[in-house]
């Protein structure tokens, strides 16, 4: 898994208890042509994470799409999933690259700074995440990375994956793709789109410009 380029519109779950709800608009997502999904719900309790988890897990599998999960690498190989995304408070790098193996991905926060986005590069992470790159409705505290950010670290590490978070939406992603952005992480925009599956075909676009609608 690890050697698989990832690019494209990645999907980051809301906070929604509604199993059902976050099954359909998954679903719709994954039809559509995201090419990663991360779950991420800081209002589920460990049970009610767990059982999303999974069945997200199994979805995703369905559709060849790596799903990744927030913050707890031990829950992601608890379930099999296909890694984990870590932040600042969710321990080291190396610690989640031991527990997880090479072939798993391991997307790791760097927020606005660029000492951090070198050194998990340099410790093997399988993509950089700055942001937030605009105002989130997610995240409104959220610190701001520029856009020259995501150039500076293009430039310095060509063979870097990086994703870029934080108030994505379709006017403002050919920015980000444009400065160097391999994956665009995103929650509002996709979940909340009145039509999810013609919203991440509508993202996957921007990446291939020439695919059939």
């Amino acid at each position: 898994m690890s050697g698989r380029r990832l690019s494209g519109p990645y999907a980051v779950t809301p906070d929604w208890t509604d199993t059902a709800r976050l099954l359909d608009v998954t679903a719709a997502l994954l039809r559509g042509g995201i090419a990663l999904l991360q779950y991420r719900n800081k209002l589920a309790d460990p049970a009610l994470r767990r059982s999303q988890a999974a069945a997200l897990i199994e979805l995703a599998r369905g559709h060849d799409v790596p799903c990744l999960i927030n913050d707890d690498p031990q829950l992601a190989l608890a379930l099999q999933a296909d890694g984990a995304h870590i932040g600042r408070d969710d321990g080291a790098l190396a610690e989640a690259r031991t527990l997880l193996g090479p072939e798993r991905i391991v997307g790791v926060s760097c927020y606005n700074e660029a000492s951090r986005a070198a050194a998990a590069h340099e410790g093997g992470a399988s993509y950089l995440a700055f942001g937030a790159m605009f105002d989130s409705p997610t995240k409104p505290a959220a610190v701001r990375a520029p856009l020259e950010l995501v150039r500076q670290t293009r430039a310095l590490a060509p063979e870097a994956t990086i994703c870029c978070i934080g108030g994505i939406q379709l006017a403002n992603a050919p920015l980000l793709i444009s400065a160097g952005a391999d994956l665009l992480a995103v929650i509002s925009d996709l979940f909340e789109a009145a039509d999810p599956e013609a919203q991440a075909r509508a993202y996957a676009r921007l990446f291939s410009p020439k695919a059939p609608s």
